[in-house]
């Protein structure tokens, strides 16, 4: 099928009506499944055990015929999620570049495909769609992703994100790449670089773009041109949100504004808040489907009902998912916003990664809870949540809850109690409170984002 603009886009189509958009998405539905059929070694083959044919998926409700998967089956066999290109138009079948995510089962990190198709797809989102970011062509954008042993997501998609605006780029290459070649830089030179090229964007995780910030201020360093910070990659509360801020604040920055993103490798895009509180948008309509749905019954959940998040993909060449449970629970919301008036659908603003809601001592704990508190500590510089058995080695010892706290120089005598006394109100749960420096909570050369929390306890 060629396509053209009319048969893969609406003009403005995060503003237009919404039903407009659904006669699209079920368009692009049909076809996709009908290469997925065809081409999808996965999917084809669920496809053809349950009886269907594409004739059986038309629109969104039939694509409930399919089962929701998990990170499970994409992990088992990741090059079964690629399409087939035998057969494909060029454009569709030449690929373009890898990016990885989660480890599968081998312990070898997963591969997501990209095909020249699904590349200038990428490009031609954030193109027409910039208004929703914010991003200049006049930026310079400091990517303080780290390079690691293989191309993450983040770090290799943001430069596609630039070119498509006309934006420049300057690498922290921070993190830790396991090589004979001495690549990767410190914060220190992080920091330094983008002072010295003037970057108007700091783009990161959350945690390392704080560091970034505590270090700037630490070494005095001119961050004066810096306007805005986007941080993706893991979950940002307002309270740290408002943290950075007043950061940028202490440093003289140009603006304070904060864009929050939401996103994951797999999905090939990022869900965004057009304001503090107001969800997060879709900025892809037309080349994903988002649904929620009941984790145990893959039922589809009506809006404002938490469930886990699922997507399908639309107009995907490379890797393909169809009704897949990315590991995040939310609720949806189909109608207008009432801060922008976009009318393309968002996702509540407070994701739960589902590791953030374990059982400590018999009971359900929502641990993003406590994160989302403890941003809010002032001087806690870091912290990190430990799940453990009182004896390591016996699974079958009592629960400890211990907080592993980094506080600023001058509030190390509260802070353990005032942390304490949160986990207590939070999780009626007495924990354990170790200080210890930041870096060993959080090393920028040897992690990529911090681990807030961390389940250390034996299977039983």
């Amino acid at each position: 099928m060629s396509e053209t603009p009319a048969t893969y886009t609406l003009p403005d189509i995060l503003r237009q009506p919404w039903p407009e958009v659904e006669a699209l998405q079920d368009r692009l539905l049909r076809r996709m499944v009908e290469i997925c059929y065809d081409h999808h070694p996965y999917y084809g083959r669920v496809m053809r055990q349950l009886g269907l044919t594409p004739a059986d998926i038309q629109n969104r409700a039939d694509l409930q015929k399919l089962p929701p998967i998990g990170k499970k089956e994409f992990l088992e066999q990741p090059e079964d999620f690629r399409l087939n290109p035998d057969g494909l138009p060029m454009q569709e079948a030449t690929l373009w570049k890898i990016i990885y995510t989660t480890g599968t089962t081998s312990g070898r990190p997963a591969p997501i495909f990209v095909t020249a198709h699904d590349f200038f797809a990428y490009q031609d989102l954030f193109r027409t769609r910039n208004d929703l970011i914010g991003l200049e062509p006049t930026d310079v954008i400091a990517n303080l992703f780290p390079m690691t042993n293989f191309p993450l997501g983040a770090y290799s998609r943001a430069p596609d994100e630039a070119g498509a605006v006309g934006a420049a780029m300057v690498y922290g290459n921070t993190g830790r790449v396991d090589s004979i070649y001495p690549v990767n830089r410190t914060v220190d030179e992080a920091v330094a670089a983008a002072a010295r090229h003037k970057a108007t964007v700091l783009w990161g995780v959350a945690g390392f773009v704080r560091r970034v910030l505590l270090r700037a201020i630490e070494l005095g360093a001119d961050f004066s041109a810096v306007r805005m910070v986007m941080t993706t990659g893991e979950a940002s509360s307002p309270a740290m949100r408002e943290d950075l801020r007043s950061r940028m604040r202490i440093l003289g920055c140009a603006d304070t504004l904060i864009v929050n993103r939401y996103g994951s490798t797999e999905q090939g895009g990022t869900m965004i808040e057009c304001c503090d509180g107001s969800g997060f948008h879709s900025s892809m309509p037309d080349q994903v489907y988002h649904e929620v749905v009941d984790d145990v019954t893959g039922e589809r959940l009506p809006d404002g009902e938490a469930g886990m998040l699922t997507i399908s993909h639309l107009n995907r060449r490379g890797t393909v998912f169809l009704r897949y449970k990315i590991g995040d629970l939310g609720a949806l919301d189909h109608t207008p916003c009432p801060h922008c008036g976009r009318t393309s659908v968002r996702l509540s603003s407070k994701p739960v990664r589902t590791g953030d809601i374990i059982k400590v001592k018999g009971a359900l704990v929502n641990l993003g809870n406590l994160k989302a508190e403890l941003d809010r500590v002032p001087g806690l510089e870091e912290y990190q949540i430990v799940v453990a058995s009182e004896q390591a080695d016996d699974p079958f010892s009592p629960d400890v809850l211990k907080v592993r706290i980094a506080p600023r120089n001058g509030y190390e005598g509260e802070m353990a109690e005032t942390v304490a006394a949160i986990v207590v109100r939070l999780s009626n749960l007495r924990p354990v409170i170790e200080v210890v420096s930041r870096d060993a909570i959080f090393d920028p050369v040897t992690m990529p984002k911090p681990r807030r929390v961390v389940d250390v306890r034996k299977p039983r």
